[in-house]
């Protein structure tokens, strides 16, 4: 499988990958910059700052995005005014969100870290069409790739640090309910980062530390393994006008100048499936 070099290494700390036809095509962010990125047709990249973070982004159903930003939410309209709302926590705390993504129902989740990565200091968040905010999970270290199976029933999750995927059943209702193990990833494959899903039900993730993405199929079984030239693999979504094309994000966070030269670069590859077509905020 051959996997192409889509940009040159130009973010810190590439993660997010969102593509969607309201946009125009793929969006990611360079997360520790609070930047959004664009890529065109012709292969060029705008970025727009949205604060000190940019975590996470999904389009919205009236336009525009809803985006996980430090301490919480924003809103970019379809003339793109950006209006963030209330912080859901202070300063003192040392938190910022990380990643997330939306439900069946058109709800954005969101989930934080401490900037210190100590144990247990993150929280996953639920940001409702009405601005009305939920705290769904507790007690996660790094709060990181989310994203629903094809027929919405299950929703798969990755708390980095335990090594492992996890899958709840959802229903619009109870939310996330019995969380279990869908697949552990040995510490010498790399950490768990970001996930997306495809039509298939196949769940592919990025193996931070292990310049590779995985494909585990609907049971659970390795069937496909995607090797990059860089070794922080952040995130990966599918994209492209048949959604047949899997953008691969990756990370420069804490490497030297000249380590890992390709680190930070934006990559594609064809994987022989097809992905989902991204969940969008109802709000």
């Amino acid at each position: 499988m051959r996997v192409e070099q889509e940009t040159d290494p130009i973010v810190y700390h590439g993660e997010g990958p969102v593509w969607s036809p309201r946009w125009g095509g793929l969006r990611w962010v360079d997360m520790l910059a609070g930047d959004v990125l664009s890529l065109a047709d012709d292969g060029t990249v705008t970025r727009r700052h949205v604060g000190d973070v940019a975590a996470a982004l999904r389009p919205r159903r009236q336009g525009g995005a809803v985006l996980g930003v430090e301490r919480g939410f924003a809103l970019e309209d379809a003339d793109g005014t950006l209006t963030h709302l209330p912080a859901l926590w202070g300063d003192a705390l040392g938190l910022r969100m990380n990643e997330g993504g939306c439900d069946p129902e058109g709800r954005f989740y969101c989930g934080s870290m401490a900037y210190d990565k100590r144990p247990g200091a993150g929280t996953l968040y639920r940001l409702a069409p009405d601005g009305s905010v939920a705290v769904v999970l507790t007690g996660a270290t790094v709060s990181n790739g989310l994203e629903w199976s094809p027929d919405g029933t299950l929703a798969y999750y990755n708390d980095t640090p335990t090594q492992r995927i996890a899958v709840f059943d959802y229903c619009p209702e109870a939310g996330l309910t019995g969380k279990r193990t869908f697949v552990a990833i040995p510490a010498e494959a790399g950490r768990p980062d970001g996930l997306t899903v495809d039509s298939q039900g196949g769940v592919w993730v990025a193996l931070n530390n292990g310049g590779a993405v995985r494909r585990y199929s609907s049971v659970a079984v390795l069937d496909e393994v995607v090797e990059l030239p860089a070794r922080k693999v952040t995130a990966c979504t599918f994209g492209g006008p048949r959604l047949d094309e899997l953008f691969i994000t990756t990370s420069r966070e804490d490497l030297e100048p000249t380590e890992d030269p390709l680190a930070g670069s934006l990559f594609r590859a064809r994987v022989g499936v097809a992905g989902l077509p991204v969940r969008e905020f109802a709000g």
